[in-house]
């Protein structure tokens, strides 16, 4: 004998409220909530930054920020993270960007062009002497020792830093003014590399001489004549963990002396 099964059809209880009271839930609409598990609903988007796998070197850049302010960095280094900020670095970048040197293409075009004259015409003019920064350490320290650098910029992030501790020493005993700028890839794109660490400024036209007088006479005033640079260690910044103890201990250690307070 075989059983007859019989399909029970769902029955929505109706709640007895009236339609369009507060509360009232609507029969034609049943709940279908989202399923995020493996082949499921599309996951919804997060912040994953914290999960991603950064490459070496953008993680040895981290630790080494971080690094510098734990520790108590000497003045002959901690000088180098004393930088211009966004206003001065804009005006002094906007200056030295007139001063870009000629490029290969450029230098080969005017090179042919001095060729063509001379040939047509026998002796041709040569060029008036171009105003143009001076990149290179071993070049710009000589300029320096020479008298000739009327303003050198120095990048903050170069490595090993010890390379360049000697410079802004060297600045100020020959009374060039100097300043740290960040990022040594800034430098470089105002001299057609890659990085710089260093640019120098020998001449300027004359347009452009006030402006230069303007940012020396500032420099001059925020680095060379500004002996804390030279005398202030950095001070060792905790990290929120240990900050956090440190309270704890205070905290621990007055409600102590309350209580011996009282007794």
């Amino acid at each position: 004998m075989v059983k007859k099964t019989t399909t029970k059809k769902k029955v929505v209880a109706s709640t007895g409220a009236k339609a369009g009271s507060k509360g009232a839930k609507s029969p034609l609409f049943e709940k279908n909530p989202r399923n995020f598990r493996i082949g499921g609903d599309i996951q919804p988007k997060r912040d994953l930054t914290r999960f991603v796998r950064w490459p070496k070197y953008i993680r040895i850049q981290r630790q080494k920020r971080i690094l510098l302010q734990r520790l108590k960095v000497p003045p002959a280094l901690h000088q180098f993270s004393m930088t211009i900020d966004r206003n001065q670095a804009s005006q002094l970048l906007k200056l030295l960007a007139k001063y870009k040197p000629e490029t290969k293409k450029d230098k080969k075009v005017r090179l042919q062009k001095e060729a063509e004259a001379k040939k047509a015409g026998g002796d041709a003019k040569k060029s008036a002497k171009p105003y143009v920064l001076k990149f290179g350490l071993n070049h710009v320290t000589t300029l320096v020792e020479e008298g000739k650098a009327k303003l050198v910029v120095i990048a903050h992030d170069v490595d090993p830093i010890e390379l360049m501790a000697f410079l802004p020493a060297l600045c100020r005993k020959k009374g060039i003014p100097y300043a740290f700028i960040k990022g040594k890839a800034r430098l470089g794109q105002l001299v057609h590399q890659k990085t710089a660490t260093c640019v120098a400024v020998t001449d300027v036209r004359k347009e452009d001489y006030q402006d230069l007088e303007t940012l020396t006479k500032n420099f001059r005033a925020a680095f060379n004549d500004n002996d804390s640079l030279r005398r202030n260690w950095s001070t060792g910044v905790m990290g929120i963990k240990n900050q956090h103890m440190m309270a704890q201990r205070e905290r621990l250690r007055e409600i102590e002396l309350q209580k011996k307070a009282n007794m």
